[in-house]
């Protein structure tokens, strides 16, 4: 059973952290789960939809208590 760990847990084939996933045998992993050592993982892997951030917008910047003119001589 694939289990995802939630604390690190090392024997002597292995040495997991938090976030590693594991194939344990039924038993172990049941054990695992109900101590609070592990969560099982989804067998279907569910894809999700990634928002894409805003493009960066850079312009000119603006005077914007003036106004571009000034200092120009035009008002």
């Amino acid at each position: 059973m694939l289990v995802r760990m939630l604390v690190g847990l090392s024997g002597l084939a292995y040495s997991l952290g938090p976030g590693d996933e594991r194939d344990f045998p039924q038993d172990e992993a049941l054990r695992l789960i109900s101590a609070g050592f592990a969560a099982p993982v989804a067998e279907i892997k569910i894809e999700r939809a990634v928002q894409v951030p805003a493009a960066e917008r850079r312009g000119r910047k603006r005077n914007v208590v003036y106004g571009d003119s000034f200092g120009s001589g035009n008002g």
